[in-house]
């Protein structure tokens, strides 16, 4: 007896999204000396989609600042374009030793 397949498909887990609706924010280059106002489409813990009317190469590094009054900027290497629509892939900045490492309390 063979069995029916019921067209169920195997869900493929990928990063928690949340969709912003293209929330408002600003992306960076040349160390900061360039600001340019974008739309955040959807974010996860491991990159962004953002639309913007600037020009941008696959490679570019740039800094994605998510609020206006806050000065805190995610540096991102922009990982795939369509159109004006940009993936963007958050990295660590390894050589840029901005912010000492802390050492958790308790720790020997």
């Amino acid at each position: 007896m063979t069995m029916a397949s019921n067209g169920a498909r195997i869900k493929v887990s990928r990063e928690p999204r949340r969709q912003l609706n293209n929330r408002a924010a600003w992306i960076t280059v040349d160390d900061g000396a360039t600001e340019n106002a974008c739309a955040v489409v959807d974010i996860s813990p491991g990159g962004a989609k953002i639309t913007t009317e600037v020009e941008f190469v696959v490679t570019d590094r740039l800094a994605l600042t998510l609020l206006a009054d806050h000065a805190k900027r995610y540096p991102c290497e922009v990982v795939w374009r369509r159109g004006n629509t940009y993936g963007l892939k958050f990295v660590t900045a390894d050589a840029e030793p901005d912010e000492p490492a802390v050492e958790p309390v308790g720790a020997v």
